[in-house]
């Protein structure tokens, strides 16, 4: 009979993450540095919406910007056209990002007088949910084209954020999309998510969404 050792690499992989990032939110908490973890599909407006951020927190807040794709600068360079300070972070192929990437990325950035930091993740609905980056919270962007149907074939990501972004408010009238449906699918998944409608074109929905953001950061620098 042979014998031999089976080693479960996954699960180790995701032990040896989730210590890091616990590591990496005590550090944030302790130099009073918020971190979100912005997630999606591509195509969502992710950019669009850190813009709009960006514009309605810029004068309170001091703010940096992790963009982080496979290859390309295009976001990084779109982001620093509002003066922010960003930096891009290629992956190598990788389709998320972990909490040593992360850690590698604030490194770079510079979190030193810096309040808020926006990690831009990768854009898919499955890799970047299974990795914890060590941010102080995590938020999905869901666009309107995209359907309502994706909380039931993306369970995890939706179980996972604090907040649901449903941007492209504004083409809801040219694409078949159950708002009410969705909430009550990701609801079922998350009873204390938090869904705020948004149009990252029009600015509809981003005062909620930034009167959320200005809680968070404030709660996390008094805790």
């Amino acid at each position: 009979m042979n014998t031999y050792k089976v080693l479960e690499i996954k699960k180790s992989v995701f032990e040896d993450n989730d210590r890091q990032a616990d590591l990496l939110r005590e550090e944030l908490k302790k130099n009073k540095t918020f971190l979100l973890n912005l997630m999606s599909s591509p195509g969502s407006g992710k950019t669009t919406t850190v813009i709009r951020t960006i514009e309605a927190l810029k004068n309170e807040m001091r703010i940096g910007v992790l963009e982080a794709d496979i290859d390309s600068d295009v976001d990084a360079h779109t982001v620093a056209e509002t003066g922010t300070k960003v930096i891009q972070l290629h992956t190598g192929g990788m389709c998320h990002l972990d909490a040593d990437m992360t850690r590698q990325g604030l490194a770079g950035l510079g979190t030193e007088g810096v309040d808020f930091v926006i990690l831009e993740n990768v854009g898919n609905l499955v890799c970047p949910a299974e990795f914890d980056t060590g941010a102080s919270k995590n938020v999905m962007i869901l666009s309107i084209p995209e359907g309502d149907d994706k909380p039931l074939k993306y369970p995890l990501m939706f179980s996972i954020v604090d907040v649901l972004l449903i941007n492209k408010m504004d083409a809801a009238d040219y694409f078949d999309f159950d708002l009410e449906a969705v909430k009550e699918r990701v609801k079922k998944l998350n009873p204390d998510i938090r869904v705020i409608p948004v149009s990252a074109k029009t600015g509809m929905g981003i005062d909620e969404w930034a009167d959320w953001v200005r809680t968070e950061v404030k709660n996390w620098k008094e805790a």
